[in-house]
């Protein structure tokens, strides 16, 4: 029995922060889903930045999604004090019983000094006196590659005596019906319907996570002389539509792109609707997660213990280089990973194979 578990049953409204990437709010849904099963009754609040804010708009488990806009500071300093106080003042308003604060951002121990909840929860680990002492408790974290990120997340649940179910750890996005309609139009016009096409995203935010153009394009002609259709999708910056573009024109064959076309919700949606999903560890890949897709994923720096394919089936791909995973931006810091380079095209399409069966043998 843990000593210092809270009364749950005092909990009336609760704040959830997690002010980071996209991939890191997504991997924080299941912690919304456990309070509200767990708890009658309670309100499941978030803060994220406003950016993320579609990987849990519209989670059933959620009551209120509050954002902070990096954009802010254009606004100058009198512009952004204006805005922050607005959002400061809105949460000091839900009155709050539990902070939980699921990184190690300063942030985060300024609100719960400034909310006055009644418990508030963060990450154990050297961050100062402040951030100690603004916290009624601190949860364990298993570093070094050895404990999934959702895993880590619903640990500021146990450590206040709440344990989470099995069944209810998955990940949960929703697209909404207008993203889903438009990638079903976009599809269709191209000839490509529902279930029947391979969903390759080939970049990351982080370029240096990448496959090279070269052994991408070589993998979709692999794909695409068995007769696989191919959907690529990659975000609209300047670096990954580079990235696309050299794909494009090494392909043998034509594929379907819908590169730098999709929002956030309607990426969700074309992978929704895909039979598999292969991209690198990246945001939609843990898209891929939470709408069941199956997924072959290519780790390179990062670690796939900690941010792999979550509750879905998957095949990662890895070379063993001892020094993985380092977590830095390239080998020697020159923006290339040899780990993943060194990939070859037919160990993915292996990996896709026993995935996605020959359909005389499905």
């Amino acid at each position: 029995m843990l000593k210092d578990a809270i009364d749950f049953s005092a909990v009336r409204r609760v704040l959830v922060i997690k002010l980071r990437h996209h991939g890191d709010v997504l991997l924080t849904s299941p912690v919304l889903t456990v309070l509200k099963n767990h708890v009658p009754g309670i309100e499941v609040d978030a803060l994220v930045y406003h950016d993320t804010r579609e990987m849990l708009s519209d989670h059933p488990a959620l009551d209120r999604l509050f954002t902070i806009d990096r954009r802010w500071k254009a606004l100058g300093p009198v512009g952004q004090l204006r805005a922050e106080w607005a959002v400061l003042r809105a949460l000091r308003a839900r009155q709050y019983d539990l902070v939980i604060h699921l990184t190690n951002h300063k942030r985060g121990a300024w609100l719960a000094r400034w909310l006055r909840p009644r418990w508030a929860v963060a990450p154990a680990g050297p961050f100062g006196k402040f951030f100690a002492r603004s916290f009624t408790h601190r949860y364990a974290v298993v570093g070094g590659n050895r404990r999934h990120t959702v895993e880590t997340h619903l640990d500021a649940l146990r450590r206040l005596g709440l344990q989470p179910l099995p069944q209810e750890r998955r990940l949960v996005f929703v697209a909404d019906a207008a993203a889903r309609s438009r990638v079903e139009g976009l599809l269709q016009a191209q000839g490509v319907w529902p279930g029947g096409y391979l969903l390759v995203h080939p970049t990351s935010r982080w370029m240096f996570k990448t496959w090279p153009t070269e052994r991408m394009a070589a993998f979709i002609d692999l794909l695409t002389a068995r007769g696989i259709p191919v959907v690529l999708t990659a975000a609209p910056s300047a670096e990954e539509m580079q990235c696309v573009e050299g794909i494009l024109a090494r392909l043998a064959r034509p594929v379907v792109s819908l590169a730098g076309q999709l929002s956030l919700k309607e990426l969700g949606a074309a992978i929704a609707s895909a039979r598999l999903f292969v991209g690198m560890d990246s945001v939609p890949m843990h898209l891929a997660a939470a709408t069941g897709v199956p997924t072959v994923a290519l780790f390179g720096p990062s670690g796939e213990v900690e941010w792999g394919p979550w509750q879905v089936p998957h095949r990662i791909l890895t070379q063993p280089f001892s020094c993985r995973p380092c977590g830095k931006d390239g080998c020697g810091g020159g923006k290339r990973s040899e780990c993943i380079d060194t990939i070859v095209p037919e160990a993915v399409l292996a990996a896709c194979e026993a995935l996605w069966p020959d359909e005389e043998e499905a």
